[in-house]
């Protein structure tokens, strides 16, 4: 697939106003915490160790040995890619080590699957994508107006 007038667009993306840059990373945030939240609200709750290690940050690195469920990335920089992730591989961190996030997402030979994970991102990405859209177009409404 061939995309034309990249260039040109990549080029007024680049003089992007950081308060277009805010706008879009506002969108991504709310997106990320809705569907962190819906994974809270669906992951079964033991020692609540799995729930409270579910979470997102900014860029491409999440806890040692979490499952990760989307890593959202522009090409406008580090500074715009979020990772959505549950669990750990932390042994310092004692019982708050919830190495067993795949596990319930998954299941295991004598446990069946709680899905909490995938289903969560499923269901907000459409929504939480259309609006990231809005977002930049608005953005790229701000780039084209100068």
């Amino acid at each position: 697939v061939t995309i034309l007038g990249l260039a040109k667009l990549q080029a007024k993306l680049n003089r992007m106003p950081a308060s277009a840059t805010v706008q879009i990373r506002a969108a991504m945030e709310q997106g990320a915490n809705e569907i962190v939240a819906m994974m809270k609200s669906l992951v079964p709750v033991r020692t609540g160790a799995l729930r409270d290690s579910i979470g997102w940050t900014w860029g491409a690195e999440a806890p040692a040995g979490s499952l990760i469920v989307a890593v959202a990335k522009s090409k406008l920089g580090k500074d715009l890619t979020i990772t959505i992730y549950a669990g750990s591989r932390d042994k310092s961190r004692g019982a708050a080590d919830a190495y067993w996030a795949r596990w319930v997402e998954f299941g295991t030979v004598k446990t069946p699957k709680q899905p909490y994970f995938y289903v969560s991102y499923r269901a907000n990405k459409k929504k939480v994508v259309r609006r990231i859209r809005t977002a930049t177009r608005k953005a790229g409404k701000l780039v084209a107006a100068q």
